[in-house]
């Protein structure tokens, strides 16, 4: 039985990759678009019909607005750079969400959601576009799917471990450490991989939008003047710190700015 669990799980994570056109890397993902997309889309339906979705006003409007700009600027990318109709089942929808919670979030398929507590932090337009940059770019590297996979793996790993050790309590002593170390080594490791790599491709997007992408960093300097320092280590964290994403977003500026001029984006908001 250990025998096919371990010829299942090497099976998945070798045949189950899809390429992430932004980065030209293999990406471990299980799950096809048809399959996660109409399950993602029902809980954020699910999600909006439970909590105060706020509408028509200016900061709704700037949501949509900037939203809309971002995930043209992705699609004018994609196109360009030999990926045309990579985002025909996204159905991209952009609401706020009256909340003092400080955070956004991207479902698979592109459903966003902004609360209105971290707008303050945003402060305007750019700074909203640095979020959405960020969000957008889950959405089109997968990173949900990815996780949902990963996931898959650890409790493979786990079932493995439990059917091949007999004793009872070395078989609790492999869970306990398996549970501590696939969540440290790997689990944790894989989640900041995917905020770094929204950061920097989020980065690019905004860039082609219009949208200073100099200005990242400094969004960054107010979420880390907000949370007043209290972070626990980053090894022990689904993000990067605020101080890691500060230099990333800085150093990766110009190269943002450099693919924005590609498609005649020279100056910004």
């Amino acid at each position: 039985m250990n025998r096919i669990l371990l010829i299942l799980t090497l099976f998945l994570a070798v045949s189950a990759c899809k390429v992430n056109p932004f980065t030209g890397q293999k990406t471990l993902n299980f799950y096809p678009n048809s399959q996660i997309f109409p399950m993602a889309f029902a809980q954020y339906d699910q999600f909006l019909g439970e909590n105060n979705v706020v509408k028509g006003t200016s900061e709704a409007h700037m949501i949509t607005r900037v939203g809309q700009r971002i995930s043209s600027a992705a699609e004018r990318w994609l196109s360009a750079n030999g990926y045309p109709g990579y985002l025909n089942d996204y159905k991209w929808e952009y609401n706020l969400v009256k909340d003092e919670t400080v955070n956004a979030w991207c479902m698979p398929g592109g459903k966003i959601v902004f609360y209105t507590g971290i707008l303050p932090i945003c402060d305007g337009e750019t700074g909203v576009a640095v979020v959405m940059g960020h969000e957008v770019a889950h959405a089109l590297a997968d990173h949900g799917a990815q996780r949902m996979s990963a996931g898959t793996l650890q409790q493979l790993g786990a079932v493995a471990g439990n059917i091949a050790i007999q004793d009872p309590q070395k078989r609790n002593m492999f869970n306990q450490a398996y549970g501590i170390g696939s969540q440290l080594g790997a689990m944790l490791p894989f989640s900041r991989s995917h905020e770094t790599e929204a950061d920097r491709i989020g980065l690019q997007i905004m860039a082609i939008a219009g949208y200073d992408p100099y200005e990242a960093a400094e969004l960054w300097k107010r979420m880390k003047a907000q949370s007043g320092g209290q972070a626990p280590p980053e090894f022990m964290s689904t993000h990067p710190s605020n101080d890691t994403r500060i230099n990333n977003l800085t150093a990766w500026a110009p190269e943002a700015a450099a693919e924005a001029a590609k498609f005649g984006v020279t100056s910004f908001k």
